[in-house]
């Protein structure tokens, strides 16, 4: 997959980010897929991920016995 244009992108910060802010993520719906980032530094490197890659991240959170 090529590099996306994520400084474009529409970032939401994650609802389980903490309210002190120590610990941000935030996620853009790209057109290839999903980028993720840290809200903090959101001029820094950002982890892209197919559409196939992102389900099958999250549906294995969803099934982790420890979550």
């Amino acid at each position: 997959m090529t590099a996306p244009d994520t400084p474009t992108a529409t970032w939401c910060k994650s609802s389980r980010s903490s309210a002190s802010g120590s610990n941000c993520v935030e996620v853009a719906v790209l057109p290839e897929g999903l980028a993720v980032r840290d809200s903090k530094d959101p001029g820094g490197p950002a982890l892209v991920f197919g559409r196939d890659a992102w389900l099958s991240f999250v549906t294995g959170l969803r099934r982790d016995p420890r979550g």
